[in-house]
């Protein structure tokens, strides 16, 4: 395993001594729902990172990911006051032999991504869609900096 992974794995057990209980969210989708086949031999892959952006506004922090191809019921979303985590998988719709393929570069199979929250944040009042293909998870700032600055008096 490598580092940043053990360390990302480390930070969230640290969440959990710490008493950070995780929330389930439903993705709420307008698209129908894909009838999706699953096959068994994808599991002994080895799980792919999503990619992620995180941004704010003056009262929400946000994560996006472009997540097409991957239905509502396949993506968990769990998220703690400091920290989310988004597991999930896309599936090949057509059975393709190897020597079939002239390129092969979509990634299939299960995808997770961890982070850190730079702020706190709501869990119970935190929500999640998908637009076009593009998963938007809003939580509100529960407005609590991590951190302060402290002076240092003379004595």
């Amino acid at each position: 395993m490598d580092d940043e992974i053990k360390n990302e794995m480390d930070v969230f057990a640290e969440l959990v001594k710490a008493g950070a209980t995780p929330t389930q969210i439903d993705v709420d989708t307008s698209d129908e729902e894909a009838t999706m086949t699953f096959d068994n031999d994808d599991d002994k892959k080895e799980e792919g990172q999503l990619t992620i952006d995180v941004f704010q506004d003056e009262d929400n922090l946000y994560v996006q990911s472009a997540v097409a191809g991957v239905a509502p019921d396949d993506l968990d979303i769990n998220i703690t006051k400091e920290g989310i985590t988004i597991r999930g998988k896309r599936e090949k719709l057509n059975k393709i032999q190897e020597q079939d393929y002239f390129y092969e570069e979509c990634f299939w199979g299960s995808f997770s991504r961890s982070v850190i929250l730079p702020e706190e944040v709501d869990p119970e009042k935190s929500a999640a869609s998908i637009k076009n293909g593009i998963l938007t998870v809003k939580m509100p700032k529960l407005g609590r900096k991590k951190g302060r600055n402290l002076k240092v008096k003379a004595d």
